[in-house]
């Protein structure tokens, strides 16, 4: 059985979330790892850490890092503790944000809508249910090799 090779969709997909993406980062002045950790919070609410962001987007520490200290720059974003525990700060969407982060829903649903514009639901709901089991199956094996 031949699977259809997933690599060859890696550069396409990419390519085209950028060009869904890149208007929303020029009207905002924002990279694209700013706009991700942004779009990320909005659309996961229980994953509000940098280390979530990290371990979930599978993104560079240090690009983490440097995006969260901009966007609390700009004002866009703030960490708290919680009380007690001050180990893990949280981090908070703030309004002046909310523009930027409608228009970037947006665009994610605009490369949603390209996507699957030709599928029929069916299909694309079978799609998400074995993409999902891929980076589970991924994620396992990951860990798994970390704790060696």
């Amino acid at each position: 059985m031949t699977l259809f090779n997933l690599w060859e969709l890696n550069l396409p997909l990419k390519t085209l979330y950028s060009f869904c993406m890149d208007p929303v980062c020029k009207k905002y002045n924002v990279n694209r790892t700013e706009l991700d950790i942004l779009l990320f919070l909005a659309n996961n609410p229980q994953y509000d850490t940098a280390a979530d962001i990290v371990n979930v987007r599978f993104l560079a520490r240090s690009h983490v890092s440097i995006s969260i200290k901009e966007l609390e720059r700009l004002g866009y974003l703030e960490g708290r503790y919680n009380p007690g525990n001050h180990k893990t700060i949280h981090l908070s969407i703030l309004e002046p944000a909310a523009a930027l982060v409608a228009d970037g829903q947006r665009a994610q649903q605009d490369f949603y809508s390209i996507l699957f514009q030709d599928a029929d639901p069916a299909d694309a709901e079978a799609a998400s249910r074995f993409l999902h089991c891929v980076s589970h199956n991924i994620r396992s094996y990951l860990e798994s090799r970390e704790k060696l």
